[in-house]
């Protein structure tokens, strides 16, 4: 079975033999393949991704051999013909995997049908398959890759929709009262995001939720100074609410939950 994963470390397997090439740029154009799976890219496309604005003059012939030493890797290790995975495509190249192969098709997937279901009302099977799409993640996506300006955009766009996810996690395991379990977790997320409000405002109402009104309040506090350092700004209206919403001893009133559309990459 050829499994192909981008969500951390960028691993293909292909018949329980992991081939990651080693030098950067082989690794760098397999990675572009990779995030553009079953579509073609373009030969201009990679010089772009491997050099920008600037490529030297032998870039197609270089960028050709890369491609050349992938291809004939990966035809080592199907035992088949070179072009079985990794085919000429004018005007470019096309890496053809099915998508329960890939590793970001089943997270997006995953992704997609949690959005269904809690629009049918079933939020443990939405929290389910949105536990199950973040499982996939091993890390930043392609995190072991050099990247030119084109894979920078494709990660970013990826570790987009991992927030999507999260966020939509985070609000599902709200809804079902598992506020006392998370407080670790959004603490964690905060000191990775820590210009997050939305992650502060969650940890805020579940510390609230748990009888931890002064934690709650430190927290606020925590971002206010965060923000003043970093970017000059005051928290913005919904967290000076809900700051005096906590102040009160009242509650924050019920939100309205807003679930992230699914876009496919």
């Amino acid at each position: 079975m050829t499994r192909l994963r981008v969500l951390g470390t960028l691993e293909l397997e292909i018949q329980d033999k992991i081939y990651s090439p080693r030098p950067p740029k082989q690794r760098q154009v397999l990675g572009l393949l990779s995030v553009r799976a079953n579509r073609i890219v373009s030969l201009e496309s990679i010089i772009e991704e491997l050099w920008g604005d600037a490529p030297p003059r032998s870039a197609t012939t270089t960028a050709q051999t890369y491609v050349y030493q992938i291809r004939k890797n990966l035809g080592r290790l199907c035992d088949g013909p070179e072009g079985e995975l990794l085919e000429t495509a004018s005007p470019g190249y096309i890496l053809h995997l099915a998508p329960e192969q890939l590793d970001v098709a089943v997270f997006r997937e995953h992704l997609a049908n949690a959005r269904a279901h809690f629009k049918e009302g079933d939020r443990v099977e939405a929290s389910r398959l949105l536990w199950r799409a973040l499982r996939l993640w091993r890390g930043g996506a392609l995190e072991d890759i050099p990247r030119g300006p084109l894979l920078r955009a494709h990660v970013a766009h990826l570790e987009e929709q991992r927030l999507q996810a999260l966020e939509m996690r985070i609000q599902m395991d709200l809804l079902m009262n598992r506020h006392r379990d998370m407080v670790g977790e959004l603490k964690q997320l905060i000191a990775e995001y820590p210009l997050n409000e939305w992650f502060y405002a969650q940890l805020m109402r579940t510390l609230q939720r748990s009888g931890r009104r002064g934690e709650a309040l430190q927290v606020y506090q925590v971002l206010r100074r965060t923000l003043q350092e970093e970017l000059g700004i005051e928290p913005s209206l919904e967290l000076q609410q809900l700051q005096r919403a906590v102040l009160k001893s009242g509650e924050a009133g019920q939100e309205h939950l807003h679930v992230p559309s699914v876009e496919a990459g």
